[in-house]
């Protein structure tokens, strides 16, 4: 009989220890942020994953972005409990977060989150801001945002938080 209750008691004991150990921390070099944003597209807004991983619940998401000049985009809106937090590495452009997104419609599936994304050809209110090189912008998911004007090319990266673990481990 006692026995058993020492391997019980080990299993419990196993299982709550393997439960406090952390996850392995995630490093990305500046060189593979660059080399990786080099690759991406010139034509076109590229937005798309250099690592996503999993902290213990959740799951984190690092993106480079390239958006070129003649292409600022459409007003987004995820609908998801995703922030997006943006740290601007070139370029500069006006940001408009909030208010109301003028004629929305949807754009299907998030291929991040499989949730609503939601476009529309501009925002009317929110708080307009002129960003570059070091800023840094927090936007909570389900918020209006729009990239309302660029004077060059810019190079960013998205930290994407997801409390429900709905990325893709990459």
């Amino acid at each position: 009989m006692r026995i058993p209750g020492l391997v019980a008691i080990a299993v419990c004991w196993s299982s709550v220890t393997a439960a406090q150990v952390a996850p392995p921390a995630l490093d990305v070099s500046a060189a593979d942020i660059t080399a990786f944003i080099d690759r991406l597209p010139r034509d076109r807004v590229s937005d798309l994953p250099i690592r996503v991983t999993d902290v213990g619940g959740a799951k984190v998401g690092i993106y480079g972005v390239f958006r070129p000049q003649t292409t600022p985009g459409d007003a987004n809106r995820h609908q998801t409990s995703v922030t997006e937090i943006y740290y601007m590495l070139a370029g500069t452009g006006t940001l408009v977060t909030g208010g109301t997104m003028v004629g929305e419609r949807s754009a299907g599936l998030s291929p991040n989150t499989k949730r609503p994304n939601f476009r529309a050809p501009r925002i009317e209110g929110g708080v307009s801001r002129r960003v570059g090189p070091g800023d840094v912008i927090v936007i909570p998911g389900n918020l209006p945002h729009w990239w309302s004007s660029l004077d060059s090319d810019i190079r960013y990266l998205i930290y994407r938080p997801d409390p429900e673990g709905l990325q893709t481990v990459k």
